[in-house]
Order: C-alpha cells, then structure tokens, then sequence
C-alpha cells in the first residue's frame, strides 16, 4: 500500500510542472551587432492574461537563457494591446549600447530595468 501512495504522490509532483509558455513576438539587434532585444509573450493559462516581456540576449541566442528586463501587463484590458495579445510595445536601439523601448502608457509594469548588461535601456509611455 505504501509503494502505491509513494508513485501516487511522485505522479502527481510530476504534473505540477510549469504551464507557462513564451511565444517570441519580435527580435531586433544592435548596432553594433552584439544583442538581440527579444520581445516575447509570456502565458500562464486560462486564469491569467497575456504579459508582455523583453530580454536581452547574445545576437541569434536563445530566450530560454535570457534575462528578462521589462515585464507588464495589460492591467484588465486598460493598455493597447499588441497583435500578440500582451500590452503593446516595441524596441528601437538608437546606438550600439542604448536601446528605446516604447510601451503602451496603461500598461502594469512589474519590471523595468534601466542598465542590462552594459546596455542603457530608456522607456517611453505612448499614449496612442
């Protein structure tokens, strides 16, 4: 009985695995042809909204070993929305080492980190 409960509980542990997904929306590079800035969508399931996330990454690397900078959501529909579903956004790098990111102005931000790996990130709130 005891064996039954034991592989019970590991089946069970097994399917608490995470159930978030990122779909990758848009990369862009660097200037100077070091980074990619990738814009992705992150999904948590049905009892979550979409959020809208942008790491930096070596140029052609890969999202899963990157580090996340910018994290924000739509707040209950109150931010434009991306064609993805997350709150809009997009990247522009305005020299090698310094990159723009332009949000939609209601967006929930949860993270927005100014300096990621020596590179000085701006943001700006479009009102559109």
């Amino acid at each position: 009985m005891l064996r039954v409960v034991l592989l019970s509980m590991v089946m069970n542990l097994g399917a608490c695995s995470d159930i978030c997904s990122n779909e990758e929306v848009s990369r862009s590079t660097s200037l100077n042809g070091r980074f990619d800035a990738v814009t992705f969508q992150r999904d948590c399931g049905a009892t979550t909204g979409f959020s809208t996330q942008i790491a930096l990454v070596p140029v052609n690397g890969r999202l899963d070993r990157a580090s996340t900078f910018y994290r924000a959501d739509d707040d209950h529909g109150a931010a434009r929305a991306g064609a993805w579903g997350g709150p809009w956004v997009e990247t522009i790098w305005l020299t090698g080492d310094e990159l723009l990111v332009r949000y939609a102005a209601k967006s929930r931000i949860f993270e927005q980190n100014e300096d990621v790996d020596g590179v000085s990130v701006r943001y700006e709130a479009d009102v559109r």
